[in-house]
């Protein structure tokens, strides 16, 4: 069953926050916590955090093959699945070197929105998941 949107829209949100927890100062030294750093920032900032990696993730989460997910489950995913998405999308980004590094992170990246995916509360995804 493929992601749907509500889906994606949380796994981006969650790499993002990630990515930013990667960057920021403050939240690397524990001064502040990564969700008031994201409050912090204005709309413009946010949307070109979002748009950047919405362009390298979205293309391999929506390329990822079709898995049974049962109700209350995340969709999983092999390694060697998420890799063939990451390769098939990635273009021509220079020499064998910087392929392999730019895949890794890619693959890194694409892991951690995948961790950030709601448990599924209706199998056929018609139904948005319910916050506990």
């Amino acid at each position: 069953m493929p992601l749907t949107e509500h889906e994606l829209t949380v796994a981006l949100h969650g790499a993002a926050k990630a990515v930013l927890a990667a960057q920021s100062r403050e939240v690397r030294k524990g001064r502040k916590d990564v969700d008031t750093v994201w409050d912090e920032m204005d709309r413009v900032q946010r949307f070109k955090l979002l748009d950047s990696l919405g362009d390298q993730l979205l293309p391999v989460l929506v390329g990822l093959p079709d898995v049974t997910v049962e109700p209350g489950t995340r969709p999983a995913f092999t390694d060697e699945q998420i890799t063939d998405g990451v390769e098939a999308r990635l273009g021509d980004v220079g020499g064998r070197l910087r392929r392999k590094a730019v895949v890794a992170t890619r693959v890194a990246l694409v892991r951690t929105a995948l961790a950030h995916l709601p448990p599924r509360t209706d199998p056929d995804a018609l139904l948005p998941p319910t916050d506990p």
